[in-house]
């Protein structure tokens, strides 16, 4: 999300805080975890209500995964399933993944013995998927599949599986076979309403949504979701319906008002821009084009949802990049700031996928200022002001319910922060940090592991900066 000009907003913002402070030197600090420097202050965020998932968990989308391996058939092979079998059950992974590749075909050639050597594939795939990730998991899930096409619950694992890690084999031809498979499956609907969303089907998306709303009746969860991501998809293809679109190679825009060749070309110039020199900064690049959505200025809050003060944000639900269009044809800087921000989020949510929301809101929009060489005088002019500390910790989560105050606490932190981290580790070991949110890991394990330091000396130390550049 990016903020717009805050300038004519500091004077009160000096006043509000100083009430605000007042009142919380009666409150304990939001996250005690964090050591704080007694002689400061820290101010109280109220926690924004938590937004829709864009991706359901797991709880919410998988039922039984794991199949019956006790039985082994009947066939002059049996005591060598069993063994295999043995392994997997002993979690010796790495053998009994290497004696189901040994397999003889004359095994692999009975039907019986074929059955089987799925179901212990599948069972591989899902020790490997609880001890290394998805990624570790693929592989057996594919093998499962080979072997036995027509059982569901293997070909939802492995959907599953292409879901996490945004595998374009999920595609239309693979879920319309896993619909006839596993008819009563909401999931398989959902995927396909999220595959036709990125090819701006809307229209093919509300269908499918409104289908895996059906079929997921007994998960009020699930429901809740996907009534969320329906009234969005519904919404986004009522305002979209009358608005005109350009493509370049990586990007498709979509302006809403009169078309303006000038207008089309700036975006698309910027944005390719964008592709090459953030995508080598960050060392990835994104995996299909990326919409973005020019909204008339008095149409943005209302058809985006997004907070007053914000200038722009990427809907990691529908895909797309969203800015009003207010300057876009007279501001070309501030058009190149806004475009570039917004494009560091949709790259991030390409890099990480389902996991997308597992990185801190503060490294996120750090991030995105850090990488998109963003000058933000404004902020600069605010650091010295009369502004109080908010612990990293409570910016862990969603900004939206922010005030235009806090945001502004909020970004100045983001940005300082962030800064820290790639001056003193450098952008490879940031990468490290960004995949072992990926790989799900917390924010004090994340820390750990890969910049060996815990979270509260990070705060500690970044504070002591942040503190001397504001002094």
């Amino acid at each position: 999300m990016y903020r717009r000009n805050i300038r004519h907003i500091l004077i009160p913002l000096a006043v509000g805080l100083a009430l605000l402070i007042g009142y919380n030197l009666f409150l304990k600090p939001l996250h005690p975890s964090l050591t704080m420097n007694p002689t400061e202050t820290v101010v109280s965020v109220p926690p924004p209500p938590v937004p829709p998932q864009t991706k359901p968990s797991e709880s919410e989308s998988r039922h039984i995964r794991t199949l019956d391996q006790t039985v082994i058939p009947p066939t002059p092979h049996q005591a060598l399933l069993e063994g295999i079998r043995d392994e997997v059950e002993k979690h010796n992974l790495s053998l009994a993944e290497n004696k189901l590749k040994a397999l003889p075909a004359s095994v692999l050639s009975n039907g019986q013995s074929k059955s089987f050597i799925a179901i212990l594939w599948n069972n591989l795939g899902l020790q490997q998927e609880r001890l290394q990730g998805t990624g570790a998991s693929l592989g057996a899930f594919k093998k499962a599949a080979e072997l036995d096409d027509t059982n569901p619950v293997i070909l939802m694992n492995l959907a599953h599986a292409y879901w996490e890690q945004r595998d374009r084999a999920l595609n239309v031809e693979f879920l319309t076979k896993l619909m006839k498979v596993a008819p009563g499956e909401p999931f398989p609907h959902l995927a396909m309403a999220d595959l036709l969303q990125e090819q701006d089907d809307l229209t093919g998306a509300a269908t499918h949504l409104a289908q895996a709303t059906q079929r997921a009746k007994q998960d009020p969860a699930l429901q809740s979701y996907l009534a969320t991501v329906t009234e969005r998809v519904q919404r986004t293809q009522s305002v979209e319906s009358r608005m005109t679109a350009r493509s370049s190679t990586h990007f498709v825009v979509k302006f809403n008002g009169e078309e303006d060749q000038t207008t089309w070309t700036s975006v698309l110039e910027i944005l390719e821009e964008a592709y090459r020199d953030i995508g080598q900064k960050f060392g990835h690049f994104p995996t299909k084009p990326i919409t973005v959505v020019l909204h008339a200025k008095e149409l943005f809050q209302g058809s985006t949802g997004s907070p007053a003060w914000a200038d722009g944000l990427y809907d990691p639900t529908l895909g797309r990049i969203q800015i009003p269009t207010q300057g876009a044809t007279t501001d070309r800087k501030w058009l190149a700031t806004v475009l570039r921000h917004e494009y560091v989020h949709a790259l991030l949510h390409d890099r990480l996928g389902s996991q997308a929301g597992a990185l801190p809101t503060w490294l996120n929009e750090g991030l995105a200022m850090q990488l998109a060489g963003d000058s933000w005088p404004d902020l600069d002019e605010a650091l010295h002001g009369e502004l109080k500390v908010i612990p990293l910790a409570s910016l862990e989560g969603p900004w939206g319910a922010f005030t235009a105050e806090a945001s502004i606490v909020a970004y100045l932190e983001a940005n300082s922060a962030t800064h820290f981290l790639m001056e003193r580790w450098g952008m490879a070991r940031v990468d490290d940090l960004v995949k072992a949110f990926q790989a799900k890991a917390s924010v004090a394990t994340a820390f750990q592991d890969k910049l060996l330091i815990s979270y509260e000396q990070f705060h500690r130390q970044w504070l002591e900066r942040y503190e001397r550049a504001r002094s």
